[in-house]
This record gives structure tokens, sequence and C-alpha cells, in this order.
């Protein structure tokens, strides 16, 4: 779906064609009603979270405390 939009009306609904064009639209932004430029979405790439590795979690992690551990933190 091509979306043509004047100047003045991309200043006022910028967020929507933002949305637009991230999901595909195509949209291109005119003067006096001649296309000079499209929005085009870039292509990024997801992050990963932190730069390290972690060690594995012990199954008996998530087991309960005993009560003499559950004392020591008391």
């Amino acid at each position: 779906m091509e979306t043509i939009v004047n100047v003045q009306d991309a200043k006022a609904g910028l967020s929507g064609l933002l949305a637009l064009a991230e999901h595909g639209g195509i949209v291109k932004i005119a003067r006096a009603g001649v296309p000079a430029v499209q929005l085009v979405p870039l292509d990024v790439q997801p992050r990963e979270f932190g730069i390290m590795s972690l060690p594995p979690v012990p199954a008996s992690f998530f087991e309960p405390m005993t009560d003499d551990e559950l004392a020591d933190w008391e």
C-alpha cells in the first residue's frame, strides 16, 4: 500500500507514518503534491542483553532451603 502525504500533513502525523513504514507500508512525502522522499525502515538487528554469558544454574538452586540454611539467613 502506497501513501503519499504533503509535508504539512507528514509533520502532523509523523508517528503514524513511521509505524506504517515500519510495518511494510510505502510512505512518500511530497512537496506541492510531487513526491520528494520515501520513508523506509532500517534493518535493525535485535540486541542481546549483557556482554557476558552466565554459567548454568543447577536444578538444586530452585529447591527450598533446609531449616538450618533458613536459620543462617535470619
